[in-house]
Formats: C-alpha cells, sequence, structure tokens
C-alpha cells in the first residue's frame, strides 16, 4: 500500500508546531505593523520622503550583519530561550520607541538594534522546527511558515494603515511591541526547553568561521543557496510593481494586484510542492527556478493586465521551489552548525534580492517597466540554469 505524504493537518496537530506557528504570526505582523509605523512617524517629523524611505531601508539592512555574526547563537544557547530573549529586547526596544518626542537618531539606532535580532529568531527556529518536526512532517511544516510569513507581511501592512489612523503612530508602536510579548509568551508555553546542538564548548568567532565553511564547504549547500538568489533576478516584478502598473493604466489598486497574485502563486506551489513525494522534489528545483524567471519572458510582449497577473501568477507558483530548496538547505546542514549556517544563507538571500531591487529600480529610470521586468527574466533564466548544473553537479554518483 502506497503511503500519503504528510500534510499540513498533520504538522498541525503537532501542539509545539503550533506554538511555534502561533509565534510566528504574530511576529512577522508586528514586524510589519512597525514598518509602516515608522515610516509615518519619520515623514511626520520631517516632511521628508527620502528621511522616510531610509528609515524603512533599515528594517531590512541589519540582516547583513545578524545574519552571519548573531544567527549562531542558536547553535551555542537552548534554540526557545534565544527565540524569548530575542522577542522580549524586540518588545523592550519598540516599546522605548513609541515614547513620544524621543529624537529620530535614538529611534534609528533602536529600530537598527529591534533588526538585528530579526535572524537570530528566524536562526533560532530553523535550528529547532527540525526537532519539532521530525522526518516527513519537517517539509510541509516549513511550507506552512513560509506561506505564513507571506499572508503576515501583508496583514501587517494593512493593520498597520488602520492602526496608525486609529491609534497614532506611538500606539501602533505599543502594538508591535505587544506583539513580541506575546510571540515569547506561545513560546513559553508551547514549546519544550531544548538543549543546544553545539556543546563543545567553540568560541563566538571559530563557530562563525565554521558555519561559513560549511556552506562554502559542501557543493550541494552552496548549490541551494546559488538556487535561491535567483529570487534577486525574479523579483523584478515586485521591486516596480508602482511604475508598472502606472504603464498599464492603473493606480494603487492594480500594484496590489501585482503583488497579491505573485504571494497567491507562492502558496498555491508550496501548498502542492508539499504533497510531492521526497524523492521527486530534488529533481523539480532546477526547472521550477528557471520557470519563475521565463515566467517574466512574456512582459516583453506588452501584455495587457489580465495576462501580466497571469505570468506574476506562474512565476509566483515556480518560485516555490525555494521551499524545496531551504528545507534541503537545513536537512544538509549538520545539528550543530544550522543556525549559524541558515543565517549565512539568509544574508546571501537577503543580498541578492536588495540588489535585485536597486537594479530594477535604477533600470526602470531609463527604460520602459515590462522591457525591464522581461530584462531581469532573461538573466534569471542564465542564472538559474548555471545554478541547476551546480546541484546536479553536486548529487553523489549513483552506486
Amino acid at each position: 500500500m502506497k503511503l500519503r505524504a504528510a500534510g499540513f493537518r498533520d504538522v498541525l496537530a503537532v501542539t509545539e508546531f503550533r506554538a511555534l506557528f502561533a509565534a510566528q504570526l504574530v511576529s512577522v505582523t508586528g514586524d510589519q505593523l512597525a514598518r509602516v509605523a515608522l515610516s509615518i512617524l519619520v515623514y511626520d517629523r520631517t516632511n521628508s520622503p527620502g528621511w522616510a524611505a531610509l528609515t524603512y531601508a533599515l528594517t531590512f539592512l541589519p540582516d547583513l550583519v545578524g545574519g552571519p555574526l548573531l544567527a549562531g547563537l542558536a547553535d551555542r544557547h537552548p534554540p526557545r530561550a534565544v527565540m524569548v530573549l530575542s522577542d522580549l529586547l524586540r518588545a523592550l526596544a519598540v516599546a522605548v520607541m513609541a515614547l513620544p518626542g524621543l529624537p529620530l537618531p535614538a529611534v534609528a539606532a533602536l529600530l537598527v538594534g529591534v533588526q538585528l535580532f530579526n535572524p537570530v529568531w528566524n536562526s533560532a527556529r530553523a535550528a529547532l522546527l527540525p526537532q519539532v518536526l521530525p522526518g516527513e512532517t519537517f517539509v510541509p511544516g516549513m511550507g506552512l511558515l513560509m506561506m505564513l510569513v507571506q499572508a503576515g507581511q501583508v496583514a501587517g501592512f494593512a493593520l498597520g494603515g488602520l492602526l496608525v489612523a486609529g491609534l497614532g503612530t506611538g500606539g501602533a508602536l505599543m502594538a508591535d511591541a505587544a506583539s513580541f510579548a506575546v510571540s515569547a509568551l506561545f513560546l513559553v508555553s508551547g514549546v519544550l526547553p531544548r538543549p543546544p546542538r553545539e556543546t563543545s564548548g567553540v568560541r563566538w568567532w571559530p563557530h562563525v568561521r565554521a558555519g561559513w565553511t560549511v556552506v562554502a564547504g559542501d557543493r550541494r549547500r552552496l548549490a541551494l543557496v546559488a538556487l535561491g538568489c535567483v529570487s534577486g533576478c525574479y523579483i523584478a516584478g515586485e521591486a516596480i510593481a508602482a511604475p508598472y502598473a502606472a504603464e498599464l493604466g492603473g493606480g494603487p489598486v492594480v500594484v496590489g494586484l501585482l503583488l497579491g497574485t505573485f504571494a497567491l502563486g507562492n502558496v498555491l506551489g508550496m501548498t502542492a510542492l508539499s504533497r510531492i513525494p521526497p524523492a521527486q522534489r530534488g529533481r523539480l528545483l532546477g526547472p521550477l527556478a528557471a520557470l519563475a524567471c521565463a515566467a517574466l519572458l512574456g512582459c516583453a510582449l506588452e501584455p495587457d493586465l489580465v495576462a501580466t497577473l497571469a505570468l506574476f501568477t506562474l512565476c509566483g507558483v515556480a518560485s516555490s521551489y525555494n521551499l524545496i530548496a531551504n528545507t534541503t538547505f537545513v536537512q544538509l546542514t549538520p545539528d550543530a552548525q544550522r543556525a549559524q549556517a541558515f543565517g549565512f544563507a539568509l544574508t546571501a538571500l537577503r543580498v541578492s534580492q536588495g540588489l535585485g531591487v536597486v537594479l530594477a529600480g535604477l533600470a526602470a529610470e531609463r527604460a520602459a517597466p515590462h522591457g525591464v521586468v522581461a530584462g531581469a527574466g532573461a538573466i534569471g533564466v542564465v542564472a538559474a540554469l548555471g545554478a541547476a548544473r551546480l546541484w546536479r553537479r553536486a548529487q553523489p554518483a549513483p552506486r
């Protein structure tokens, strides 16, 4: 009799996973809420779009430092304790940011501190999840959490505007501080304490170097990171959604549709992939990465809104290959360096996406948005094929 692959119902039946799920939901939603509130706070005080944009950018930059340098804390200390402490420190910092009249340099410094702990929290979750969901339940569990991140971002942006309108920026920031405290409560009450995976007493910097060696010293893990970084190409559709919507003759509603169809496609793709037998998932990595970029080539034909939405949806469906890349990377990484290695991979992903956003924006200053998106898709196809070749060559020879 053929056994069915583990599904979402199986992982939601695990009490500890439900606690992680709830903690992730409130944490991500609060994080996006704070981004909206801070952008409005800075703009209200300075009346400068540039300063508001810079404040928004500050919410991403600390990941580039926190990923490689701090993510390994979850290897050397109990992961649940690392997550709870990260939540509490973020709650305290955001509560201080909500104080009326706090100087903007102090707000910026606190913001950087808050964001430094994001990769720490995520890496600790990556180290903990395989212990909470061993075996076949790991992939659908990771899929649910990845879908939750996207849903939480949308909800946070929407709630951010409503809360700022109803409570002011200070009230919205206090709601964000409360979300981190609630996340910590879910973790303490629902997740069992576990010892750290790294017990050899290795000091901080040698552990950081060991984490980099784990990534760079294994061709499979390096190929998986390369496949993930292909997202820096197909992110162009999201990066210039506003000018693309204007080219299509639409406004904010069309911007929301462009972003929403990509997210919807991604959720649909991850739902389907989580049900595919494990032996077949690895073979889909290269083709799906290439398809995610190839879908955008259709933008060169200047399609109308409906056709563009279809292309973006297809790109989102194919980009769900990141679920396979993510889970495979975690499963291939030794327990003792899992959080540190995941931090390096997360940093590489952030760099590639950040560069993709900047380059797409610069290109859109000189070229039509549909051409920019199609060009990024063409570059992405080449990059995806190269990364897929690395992945195939890294596989062990059959016996």
